[in-house]
């Protein structure tokens, strides 16, 4: 696993590739590989922070697991490749997004348009066997996950940080709220969108807030 990584993230996540976890992790990673089906391709790994510099962070989505199907995954939490069925949870992402800012379904599930405005879509885990949900878990990508958090979190101010259900929100506990925006629910899952996800504005609330910061609104 070579960490093709933005130079930007690459600098500030440097003291984690020198960490035991991490070489541990890449070992792992890389058998994983050699073995047997994992998502999503290998050089898709790093997605999330390629599409999405460090320095152009406005926004950051955190999701759980990749998806584990074949053509699902590209390294962007909650989002799909072109051509691939919406999973239940974008569906219902789009359907809120909808409700709260009366723009269209659109006809793909690829979210790469919304990393390249600054929406870091990040996994807690950044890799899955194929058709064995959480199958990479506490192998240490958690921990560098949590590091890009941090990092963020510590370094910049007037983020704003969507952390939808219980994994999320424990993952975001420690982010200072009086810096950035913290923006929680429940999980758009089809489980519970119901109890809560659906009217929760956080599309049209992260819009205001990165206007009264002097940012550009995201273009959801």
């Amino acid at each position: 696993m070579n960490v093709q990584i933005e130079e930007g993230w690459k600098k500030a996540l440097a003291p984690e590739f020198e960490k035991d976890y991490f070489v541990r992790l890449t070992d792992f990673v890389r058998q994983e590989y050699q073995q047997t089906t994992v998502y999503p391709p290998g050089r898709l790994i790093f997605n999330a922070f390629n599409l999405c510099p460090f320095d152009k962070v406005k926004v950051v989505i955190i999701g759980q697991d990749p998806y584990h199907g074949p053509g699902q995954a590209h390294g962007l939490c909650f989002s799909v490749n072109d051509g691939v069925a919406f999973p239940p949870s974008l569906q219902n992402i789009f359907k809120e997004i909808h409700d709260d800012l009366g723009m269209p379904i659109p006809a793909s599930g690829n979210l790469t348009r919304w990393a390249e405005q600054g929406v870091l879509l990040l996994n807690a885990t950044l890799t899955v066997r194929a058709h064995q949900a959480g199958s990479h878990q506490r192998r240490g990508w958690e921990e560098f996950t949590d590091a890009a958090i941090r990092v963020l979190a510590e370094q910049k101010e007037h983020l704003v940080f969507i952390l939808w259900g219980a994994y999320a929100q424990k993952k975001g506990a420690f982010i200072d709220r009086n810096k950035h925006l913290v923006l929680t629910s429940v999980h758009p899952s089809p489980l519970s969108a119901y109890n809560g996800f659906f009217g929760n504005k956080h599309f049209s609330r992260t819009n205001e807030y990165l206007v009264a910061h002097g940012e550009t609104p995201i273009n959801w």
